[in-house]
C-alpha cells in the first residue's frame, strides 16, 4: 500500500486510531446523557435529545472537543465524569508493535489529536501512550481543530515536516480530506475505530482493520 522508503513522518490520530474509540463513544452517547438526566430530573430520552442537538451545533469545531465548553453547557464537571469511566480507556490491540516498528525504521511518530489537553493527559496517564511517540500535539494548543485548514499551516510552522514524505492516519475521512488538501501525500483510514461497533467503509482513501501488515513490512 505504501513505499515506506518514501515516508519520513507519520502523523497519528489518537482516538479510534491508536486507542479504542469505545471509551469516548460510551461517554458522550451513554454516560453523560445518564448523568445529565439524573442531574436535571428528566428522562434519558429527553437528556439525549437535548445533548445530541447540542453536539450537532458545534460538530467540527474546537468547542466540540472542549471540556470547558461542555462543563459550562451542561453545568456538570466533565473532567470528573470522564475519570469515572477511565477504566474503559484501552489501546487498540495491534498498535504498540506498529509504533515500535516505526521507531525501529527511524520514522518520526507525531500524535495529532483533537482531544482536549486534560483528556489527553488522562489517556497518557492510563496508557503510557507518550512513550511510543516522538511528539504529542493537541490541536487546542494551536486554536483550530483538524477540520480547519488553518490547523495544518499552524502545525507545520510549529513543527516543520515534509507533506510529500508524510503519512497521516485517522479514522475520520473528512480529516483525511483536509490533510490531502494541505498536501499530505499518504493517507490511511481506520475501518474499525470502536471495538464495540461495526466497521465502516472509506470512500476516497485506503483503510485497514489492523496494523499487522505494516508492522511486518517495516520489520523485514
Amino acid at each position: 500500500m505504501f513505499d515506506w522508503n518514501k515516508i519520513d513522518t507519520v502523523l497519528l490520530d489518537m482516538d479510534g486510531t491508536l486507542l479504542d474509540l469505545h471509551y469516548d463513544n460510551y461517554f458522550w452517547m451513554h454516560y453523560l446523557p445518564i448523568s445529565y438526566a439524573h442531574q436535571n430530573n428528566i428522562s434519558l430520552a429527553e437528556a439525549k435529545q437535548r445533548l445530541f442537538a447540542d453536539y450537532e451545533t458545534v460538530a467540527g469545531t474546537l468547542d466540540w472537543y472542549c471540556f470547558d465548553y461542555w462543563s459550562n453547557k451542561t453545568n456538570m464537571d466533565i473532567r470528573q465524569l470522564k475519570t469515572e469511566v477511565e477504566h474503559k480507556i484501552q489501546w487498540r490491540d495491534d498498535v504498540k508493535p506498529f509504533l515500535e516498528a516505526l521507531a525501529a525504521a527511524s520514522k518520526q511518530r507525531i500524535l495529532l489529536t483533537n482531544c482536549h489537553p486534560d483528556g489527553l493527559a488522562t489517556k497518557i496517564r492510563v496508557t503510557g501512550l507518550d512513550s511510543y511517540l516522538d511528539k504529542v500535539f493537541s490541536t487546542h494548543q494551536f486554536g483550530y481543530p483538524k477540520e480547519d485548514p488553518r490547523l495544518w499551516q499552524a502545525l507545520i510552522e510549529h513543527h516543520p515536516f515534509e507533506p510529500e514524505r508524510t503519512l497521516f492516519i485517522d479514522d475520520n475521512e473528512k480529516l483525511l480530506q483536509q490533510a490531502a488538501q494541505f498536501g499530505v501525500k499518504y493517507l490511511l483510514g481506520i475501518n474499525n475505530p470502536d471495538s464495540q461497533q461495526a466497521s465502516k467503509t472509506f470512500t476516497h482513501f485506503p483503510a485497514i482493520d489492523d496494523y499487522h501488515h505494516f508492522t511486518q513490512q517495516l520489520t523485514q
